[in-house]
């Protein structure tokens, strides 16, 4: 008799009145909202503007769902194109299928775009992001949880996962490797936040950091995976590619180290330009100063002569050219 297990919900999905909630989509659109926001603390801490990382998202978050399904649907074509099959499945996101992989790259490719738009650089966005996605992908996890996938091979631990009997899957107690990789994405968070305090991670190393201590722990949450995949040499597809891409992303941070050490004083333009507006004035401003990321009218005070008001801009210039090296904020 098992006295101790995880169990799974007897339905992912929830009706309310005519629409249903299901339970993996409601947990993508959380981790989407906890990576906006925190990244925007990180970003804000980094000197650019509030509303940055949201705008860009807007850009990046369609692209990166669109590059997960494409990738699930290409390297398991077989769910959906082999004889008996319906190829309408493929469209159905809300039934589970998102390649990370295919996630973020295409994703990133939203993300430029939107970085280009701004005249932001790139990798100081996702330098700010990386812990957020980190944590969203923990929070996604659990819409597997909702869907009973992807789970590990039979177990008799406290902590397995109570899967019922379903098509295309047999009832039993399984590792919960939904949980597995949820808190490894929540140790790859804290790690990537504790390194860029410690090392001033800048120029996408920050990202590189949370894409290799991902796929390194992608690559044992993997083997014990039972759900059907593509095998090369005996190892399993998204094995494979976590290794490829662990290698790269520790290439590139050991190469970017050299060619650009350090981190980028200025992240944002349209920011600088306004802290600048405001010391010409004599003014320091404060965050209710500034609206949609331009300075308000301000009057330096009556009573404040030109020499004290110069005095102050030098200091105020000394201050913030040491406030853009500064570390990101700490975890929300």
């Amino acid at each position: 008799m098992d006295l101790a297990y995880i169990p799974s919900p007897s339905t992912g999905v929830i009706n309310l009145g005519p629409i249903p909630l299901r339970g993996y989509a409601f947990c993508i659109i959380i981790g989407v909202f906890v990576a906006v926001w925190y990244g925007n603390k990180r970003w804000i801490a980094r000197g650019g503007t509030a509303g940055t990382v949201a705008d860009i998202a807007v850009w990046a978050v369609p692209f990166g769902l669109v590059g997960g399904r494409l990738y699930h649907v290409i390297t398991d074509y077989q769910l959906y194109f082999s004889e008996g099959e319906n190829w309408v499945d493929a469209f159905k996101i809300w039934e589970g299928g998102l390649g990370i992989w295919g996630a973020i790259a295409l994703g990133a490719v939203g993300a430029w775009i939107g970085c280009r738009r701004r005249g932001i650089p790139l990798p100081a966005y996702a330098d700010a992001i990386a812990p957020g996605i980190a944590l969203a992908q923990a929070i996604g996890r659990w819409g597997n949880w909702f869907n009973q996938e992807l789970y590990g091979k039979p177990t008799d631990l406290p902590w397995a996962l109570k899967i019922t009997e379903s098509t295309n899957r047999e009832a039993g107690l399984y590792h919960p490797t939904f949980l597995y990789e949820s808190l490894w994405c929540v140790g790859v968070a804290v790690l990537v936040v504790w390194a860029d305090r410690r090392f001033k991670l800048g120029h996408g190393r920050a990202f590189a950091l949370y894409v290799a201590a991902y796929c390194a722990g992608r690559v044992w949450t993997e083997y014990l995976r039972v759900d059907e995949a593509h095998h090369i040499l005996g190892l399993r597809l998204n094995v494979w590619t976590a290794i490829i891409v662990f290698l790269l992303a520790v290439t590139y941070i050991v190469i970017s180290a050299r060619i650009r050490p350090g981190r980028e004083e200025i992240v944002e333009p349209k920011a600088e330009k306004t802290e600048k507006a405001g010391e010409a004035d004599g003014v320091e401003l404060s965050d209710d100063d500034v609206v949609d990321g331009e300075p308000e009218d301000a009057a330096p005070d009556a009573d404040t002569d030109t020499d004290t008001a110069a005095d102050t801009a030098a200091d105020t210039d000394v201050e913030h050219g040491a406030g853009n090296g500064a570390g990101s904020a700490a975890k929300g």
